[in-house]
């Protein structure tokens, strides 16, 4: 997957562009590729950054974080796949959904839930993000 950010045009116009190339499971044999855009109209500034987390029992992995008011979005790598999740009304930390997932941080921790398991599931990991000492 490919992701690609238009910073910023005009004095007060912003946009955030995201650019997915995503293989389509169809024909997956011809290798068929397509492209979606998708561009996220802002009030202001947009921010992109992207944090790294360790969590047990999985290899590290990194998530972008697409901050656009008023869209707030986590690019998140599950099962193989990137998937784009959005930010959902949480009482404390971020919460992000997508399809039966859902990214919760809180500071430094993070954690993954397959809302399929039920409310009083554990997550399916649970991360710590990864800084680099000097």
């Amino acid at each position: 997957m490919t992701i690609r950010t238009l910073a910023r045009s005009g004095l007060s116009t912003l946009a955030a562009l995201l650019a997915l190339t995503i293989s389509t499971h169809a024909q997956p044999a011809l290798g068929v590729q397509s492209t979606v855009v998708l561009t996220l109209g802002t009030d202001g500034d947009a921010e992109k950054r992207l944090v790294r987390y360790e969590c047990e029992g999985l290899e590290p992995f990194a998530v972008e974080y697409i901050n656009a008011a008023p869209n707030f979005l986590a690019l998140v790598p599950v099962e193989g796949e990137t998937l784009i999740f959005s930010a959902v009304l949480s009482a404390s930390g971020a919460r992000y959904a997508a399809a039966h997932w859902e990214w919760w941080t809180s500071g430094p921790e993070a954690s993954l839930h397959d809302l399929t398991l039920g409310p009083d599931a554990e997550p399916v990991a649970a991360c710590l993000e990864f800084t680099e000492g000097p």
